[in-house]
């Protein structure tokens, strides 16, 4: 069994039995710059913390698993260089060579599925990408989805994605993705995609309570909660169109591809709306790990 590293906080919740909820490492070192990087991780998981959980932000740092990153952790990796973005491909190769990653949505279900915590809080989920039909750039997350039993809470797959072929996908392999409080999909930065949710619950203890009904029926895999950004913080659907149509153009005509496909057309996006898309993207964060923290302390009752 791998050696898992747990800060002092993640060791003591899981000895007392608390609510633990995972979160990702990429939206620190591939996110944004310093410090607002480990300025929002911090919030992030303080928010945790107020809503009755313990966080546990996963990275692995020179070979080591940690499960939970101490103040000194969390600000030297959010000055690092050259981090690997870690996926299930790169996360046993980064361990076995001593190396710096910060996980992925997948890398992180895969984490927190050895270290015991069932539920992880992230902004949005990969998926299959515009084009995916000739380039086949389909995220690793959605894999992961199928066959690691967490239950993933995001504000839906981004928007940059193709979210019909997305959601698609997710049907065939057999993973809910469940709306919350509303009957459309939620599309990362938009309340809205236009696109009916396959299932609905509203409330923490219902979520919770499905995702033990699957473990107690032998289904593999965990579930999707498309938790929609705040009504005050979002970026309307119509107005992100044009924009992401423009930065997609952009990346095509710059050979872009592969894992770099998604930082720079967030990075256009943060620049084509002159900033907002990140005060979204922090908006909606904090929403989702709110609402993993309420899951989480249900679990944990029951």
């Amino acid at each position: 069994m791998i050696q898992l590293n747990f800060s002092a906080e993640v060791r003591a919740a899981k000895e007392a039995g608390q609510p633990i909820v995972a979160l990702e490492s990429t939206i620190i070192t591939h996110g944004m710059p310093f410090p607002q990087n480990v300025e929002t991780a911090r919030r992030v998981e303080q928010c945790v913390r107020d809503n009755g959980a313990v966080p546990a932000t996963i990275a692995v740092l020179n070979g080591e698993l940690c499960i939970g990153l101490s103040a000194d952790q969390l600000n030297s990796l959010g000055q690092a260089k050259d981090v690997a973005k870690l996926s299930r491909a790169d996360l046993p190769v980064c361990i076995a060579t001593g190396k710096t990653g910060a996980t992925t949505v997948a890398a992180t279900m895969i984490s927190a599925h050895l270290a015991g915590i069932s539920v992880f809080a992230t902004g949005g989920i990969g998926g299959v990408h515009q084009g995916a039909e000739q380039s086949f750039d389909i995220s690793a997350d959605l894999q992961e989805l199928a066959q690691t039993p967490v239950t993933v809470v995001a504000a839906g797959p981004k928007a940059i994605l193709d979210i019909p072929k997305t959601l698609e996908v997710l049907e065939t392999l057999g993973v809910p993705v469940i709306a919350v409080g509303q009957d459309q999909v939620p599309a990362f930065w938009s309340r809205h995609s236009g696109i009916d949710a396959p299932l609905r619950l509203d409330s923490a203890t219902d979520i919770a309570r499905a995702a033990q009904t699957r473990a107690a029926m032998g289904l593999s895999g965990g579930q999707l909660i498309a938790n929609p950004i705040p009504e005050a913080d979002e970026i309307a659907s119509e107005v992100l169109r044009p924009i992401i149509a423009r930065a997609l153009e952009e990346a095509n005509a710059q050979g872009i591809e592969a894992k770099k496909v998604t930082p720079f057309l967030l990075g256009r996006i943060f620049e084509l709306t002159e900033g907002k898309s990140l005060e979204a993207n922090i908006a909606l964060v904090l929403n989702n790990a709110r609402l993993a923290s309420e899951i989480a302390v249900a679990f944990s009752a029951g």
